[in-house]
């Protein structure tokens, strides 16, 4: 007996009726990205190795796919590196190639490749899966569409006010009300490791503290503990935990707290520059607030951090995040090229809007009309007829065979077709049509020379 079909953990096939929701989710994001002036690319679905390790902690580095060298890629491995038992020395003489982790990195190298073509500063899109190694969940999957807009090439804080505002458009477009934009910038939480003196923890320090919504204020005192962060720095950090009050509140807060560090206060004032722009121009459905717990365990940046939380009524992970990475194509040799971005969550969005019943009634009317075959002659009058209706822009079909009455009725609201045309003997010979609306049951007859009267009833 043939072994079921399965597909591996965290991936998913997707039916008619998902791939059109995806889509309409697809078509608002890119079309803001278009109308802000984001230009689109692609890059490979994997790269080198060495492009992608490294670039996003040892938490990241762990959850990227290693591609096997094809033929015998055991032939580069000695019994001595062998029998050492190390994954990380064996990966390296077994594999040469991973899949991206994610599109950022991807698109650094991509603008340090081809820096000769580009005009800075460069607004780019890009929409096509990633695959990270993680623990499947709700929300989260090891395949998944990320949808990117960056602008590399300018270190002006408006391009950080326009991607809040991108952020804003594209959720007022999916009628998603209630989401939250959460802000923080890398600076301040280097500031705040300054003066409680943890400088040489940051990393450490900014991992733990972006788990406080996870483990809580007792699982991040642990954890900083365990990475060797002192009692007392830990003490002094503690406010960070429960700072409230509006942005303007949080930002004096954070002043006072970062005087003393040039760093840090430089970051609150770039914060404050977004939020007084912000505050001015309005937003449509978004929130934008403070959140100086947000690190989001990256090492790549350096100035303003972003995430989208969907709104409270859904238990949901972040939908959106970003930020600036002002050195991230040095890493590739190219020096003192500004970048920011913010990406868009595809799978999540759409659970988000599927549990809030969001989708438009109609998304999943794939056919608007069906017609009924009847025999040889019969089915050409309706080819005919559906010719005209697609050249129209109508989604119309002829059933293939001739089958029964029945069953092409029950392939109809199976389809959820809302019109269903009948060209029988009668109806050839007097060069009409029936339609039967399938919702009220009506029928109505139209002549072929009046086919447009139908078309305009659509």
């Amino acid at each position: 007996m043939a072994q079921k079909p399965s597909v591996p953990k965290g991936t998913r096939d997707f039916t008619p009726s998902e791939v059109v929701k995806r889509n309409y989710i697809l078509d608002r994001i890119k079309n803001n990205f278009q109308i802000f002036g984001f230009q689109p690319i692609e890059t490979p679905s994997f790269e080198n190795s060495e492009t992608l390790m490294g670039k996003y902690g040892d938490e990241g580095d762990r959850l990227i796919f290693k591609i096997l060298n094809s033929g015998d890629y055991l032939n580069k491995v000695d019994d001595s590196l062998y029998n050492q038992k190390d994954a990380n020395a064996l990966t390296s003489k077994i594999s040469e190639k991973a899949l991206r982790y994610d599109l950022t990195v991807p698109f650094a190298r991509y603008v340090v490749m081809h820096q000769n073509e580009i005009d800075f500063p460069f607004k780019r899109y890009q929409i096509q899966p990633v695959w990270r190694a993680d623990r499947p969940q709700k929300g989260r999957f090891r395949e998944f569409f990320q949808c990117d807009a960056d602008v590399v090439g300018s270190d002006s804080l408006l391009q950080e006010v326009e991607l809040v505002q991108l952020y804003d458009a594209v959720f007022a477009d999916l009628k998603l009300h209630g989401v939250s934009i959460k802000l923080n910038n890398r600076k301040i939480l280097a500031g705040i490791a300054e003066v409680i003196g943890a400088q040489d923890h940051l990393i450490d320090f900014t991992v733990a503290l972006d788990k406080l919504d996870k483990i809580g204020e007792e699982g991040v005192k642990k954890e900083m503990l365990e990475k060797g962060i002192s009692l007392s720095a830990i003490e002094k950090a503690a406010p960070l935990f429960s700072l409230t009050g509006t942005n303007l509140e949080q930002l004096e807060a954070l002043e006072n707290l970062l005087a003393h560090s040039e760093e840090g206060f430089k970051g609150v004032q770039e914060l404050r520059y977004i939020i007084e722009s912000i505050s001015k121009l309005g937003l449509q459905t978004a929130n934008l607030a403070i959140d100086v717990t947000l690190a989001r365990g990256l090492n790549y940046y350096t100035g303003a951090i972003f995430e989208v939380a969907a709104p409270a009524q859904v238990q949901m992970g972040s939908i959106g995040g970003g930020g600036r990475y002002d050195d991230l194509t040095g890493i590739f040799g190219l020096k003192d090229v500004s970048g920011v971005g913010i990406s868009f969550g595809l799978d999540r969005i759409y659970l988000v809007l599927e549990e809030l019943g969001l989708f438009p009634e109609a998304i999943d009317q794939s056919l608007q009309v069906l017609c009924v075959n009847f025999g040889e002659k019969e089915a050409l009058a309706a080819l005919q007829l559906t010719t005209q209706l697609r050249k129209n822009k109508i989604k119309a079909d002829v059933y293939p065979s001739a089958a029964k009455m029945q069953k092409q009725m029950k392939y109809a609201n199976q389809r959820n077709v809302p019109y269903v045309i009948l060209i029988g003997e009668q109806e050839l010979s007097e060069n009409s049509f029936v339609v039967k609306d399938m919702v009220n049951g009506s029928q109505k007859t139209y002549s072929f020379a009046t086919v447009h009267d139908f078309i305009n009833s659509l």
